[in-house]
């Protein structure tokens, strides 16, 4: 069973471990992206996405082993072999960093200001994204299907958290279009995917807590009919059916 963030209690030894896991983390991260930058530019892409995430590896299991938290993966030999959108709900970084371990190589769609941070911007710039001003909403839009179509066409998946923006665990935000769109423009079945990480991985939180993150991936949604709505619709409503948790009703804390 999965315990969610509210029914952690919070105890010493979690912050502690914690602060541990921050430090940790963020050094190595540092060393690794100073390392990426020095060698990732001779290296073929498949191996430079390989060597940045050596990093994501350690930190995974780093998670596991300071902070007990497990993972479990369901439904990952329904990504067919060929190009295809994953569209993912978003509830912290975890995803962000699991997903470039399960399916390698990738294009995430991210903000262009996670490449401005030091160190960590400098690998995932490494990783050849495709980024976006989310200020520019057209513009944004624009640069998703033409830049998403270029890795698709080269064999790449494309990653997008439609959602834009975090969510609190048990919550859905808004869906963007454009993963669907840019599906049904590059006629790639889309794999819809629900997760709960935000239960152990709290957004804008130093904490790491204890449990289950469960990650669900979907049969491949069809895009021939070209309905953006409909496809985009028909993702929503996978992730919300497929979520390892318990939805939280308005007003709920």
């Amino acid at each position: 069973m999965n315990q969610a963030a509210g029914d952690v209690r919070i105890t010493p030894g979690i912050r502690v471990r914690s602060a541990l896991f921050f430090i940790l983390y963020n050094l190595t991260g540092i060393v690794h992206s100073i390392l990426c930058v020095l060698i990732c530019p001779f290296l073929s892409f498949e191996k430079r996405y390989r060597f940045v995430n050596l990093w994501t590896r350690f930190a995974m299991w780093l998670l596991g082993v300071l902070n007990g938290v497990r993972i479990n993966i369901e439904g990952y030999e329904n990504i067919p072999d060929q190009p295809v959108v994953l569209m993912s709900n978003h509830q912290s970084s975890w995803e962000t960093f699991y997903m470039q371990i399960l399916v390698s190589p990738q294009a995430m769609v991210l903000k262009r200001e996670l490449l401005w941070l030091p160190f960590f911007g400098w690998g995932l710039a490494m990783l050849n994204p495709i980024k976006i001003d989310r200020s520019k909403g057209r513009a944004a839009l624009k640069a998703v299907l033409s830049q998403g179509d270029d890795r698709l066409k080269r064999g790449i998946p494309v990653v997008i958290y439609p959602e834009g923006t975090r969510q609190p665990p048990g919550t859905l935000g808004h869906f963007n279009h454009g993963g669907a769109l840019l599906a049904c423009r590059s006629k790639v079945p889309i794999i819809a995917v629900s997760h709960n990480s935000g239960d152990c991985w709290p957004a804008r939180s130093g904490l790491r807590l204890p449990g289950e993150i469960t990650l669900r991936f979907s049969p491949p949604i069809a895009t021939e009919s070209g309905d953006t709505k409909a496809v985009s619709a028909a993702v929503r409503d996978w992730i919300e059916a497929n979520y390892p948790g318990q939805w939280k009703t308005p007003g709920s804390d």
